[in-house]
């Protein structure tokens, strides 16, 4: 009986050292910031909303992008473009 008690006992300290160990290789599991790995081509001046736009660091997989919210959501687009270089002149970086 006493066997039977050490071994469960045991087991559910090896079980909890696993599970400690795991969580210090990722001690903090947070999501990216939201960023671009393509760009859209398309001219969508017409789409934009909201006078703000976003320029995550272009850190592998992302590229560098800007992201502007259209009607349809959040669209990343090419920062060297010049219809983005125009729209963007009057907009507030976030």
């Amino acid at each position: 009986m006493s066997t039977r008690i050490l071994s469960i006992t045991l087991l559910l300290l090896f079980a909890c050292s696993l599970s400690t160990a795991n969580n210090k290789r990722h001690p903090t599991r947070r999501f990216p910031p939201p960023c671009c790995v393509t760009l859209s081509t398309a001219n969508i001046s017409s789409d934009v909303t909201g006078d703000t736009y976003r320029q995550p660091p272009a850190k592998r997989p992302c590229v560098d992008a800007i992201i502007l919210n259209t009607q349809h959501g959040p669209v990343c687009v090419n920062p060297n473009s010049e219809w983005v270089q125009k729209i963007t002149a009057n907009m507030t970086k976030l």
